[in-house]
C-alpha cells in the first residue's frame, strides 16, 4: 500500500469514525498515525483500514477500528500517564495508546504474536512501550498501579487482579460477559478508594482466559 492510498483510506476511516460519535481529535490523530496494515496478515492488509474487525490467528482478531476509537477514547489518557493493557493481540491497540501517553505495559499470553508485536513497535520506534509474555489475568505485579487499564478480552467477572491495580482517579475500560453471548463494555473509575462503573454499549470480544496456552 502506498502512502497516498493509505491516507486517502485513512481520511474515509476517521470521517466514518467521526460520524459514529467519536469526538476525541487526539484519539483520531494517534489512529492516523499508526499504519493498521503493519498489524494484520498479509492476506488482510487491503482490508486493513475497513471498519471491521479481522482474523490475526489462534482464534483472536484485531479489533475493528470504531471499538478501538471507543475504548481509547472512553480510557481519557493523557499524556502523563502508565497504560496497563491486557492482551497485546497484534500490538495496534498498544501502538494507538503510546501515541498518547507516557507508557505502556502490555502483556500477552501467545508468544508468538508477543514477538511480532515487538518487531512492530521497532519499526514505528515506539520505544515507550514495554511488553510482557504471561497471564493478563495476574496482571503486572511489580507496578503497584496504573492510571489507567485496557482490557481487550472479555470476563464474566473482572479480575481482582485487575481493579487492585487501578489507581486512585484512574480509569479502566473492560468488556464484561460470558462468550458466545451478549457482552458490555464497562468502564470503571476509583475516586477515593470508590469504585463507580458505566455502561457503554453491546461489544464482542475474544474470552480473557487465565494460564498459559500450550501452543504459543
Amino acid at each position: 500500500m502506498t502512502l497516498s492510498a493509505r491516507k486517502q483510506e485513512m481520511a474515509v476511516l476517521l470521517d466514518e469514525l467521526r460520524q459514529q460519535g467519536i469526538k476525541d481529535e487526539r484519539v483520531l490523530d494517534a489512529m492516523a498515525r499508526v499504519p493498521r496494515e503493519f498489524f494484520v496478515p498479509k492476506t488482510f492488509q487491503a482490508n486493513a483500514y475497513e471498519n471491521t474487525a479481522l482474523p490475526i490467528g489462534h482464534g483472536q482478531t484485531i479489533s475493528q477500528p470504531y471499538i478501538v476509537a471507543l475504548m481509547t477514547e472512553a480510557l481519557q489518557v493523557g499524556e502523563r500517564h502508565k497504560v496497563l493493557e491486557i492482551g497485546t493481540g497484534s500490538g495496534y491497540q498498544a501502538a494507538v495508546l503510546a501515541r498518547l501517553c507516557r507508557r505502556v505495559l502490555t502483556i500477552e499470553r501467545y508468544r508468538g504474536f508477543l514477538k511480532e508485536a515487538e518487531a512492530r513497535f521497532a519499526k514505528l520506534r515506539l520505544h515507550n512501550v514495554v511488553t510482557r509474555y504471561g497471564d493478563g489475568t495476574k496482571g503486572w505485579p511489580e507496578h503497584e498501579t496504573f492510571d489507567r487499564i485496557m482490557v481487550t478480552a472479555a470476563a464474566a467477572d473482572l479480575p481482582d487482579n485487575l481493579v487492585e491495580h487501578l489507581a486512585d482517579d484512574g480509569i479502566l475500560v473492560a468488556p464484561i460477559g460470558a462468550a458466545g453471548r451478549n457482552q458490555t463494555l464497562y468502564r470503571l473509575r476509583r475516586s477515593d478508594g470508590v469504585f463507580q462503573s458505566e455502561e457503554l454499549g453491546g461489544v464482542r470480544f475474544v474470552p480473557l482466559v487465565p494460564g498459559l496456552p500450550r501452543v504459543s
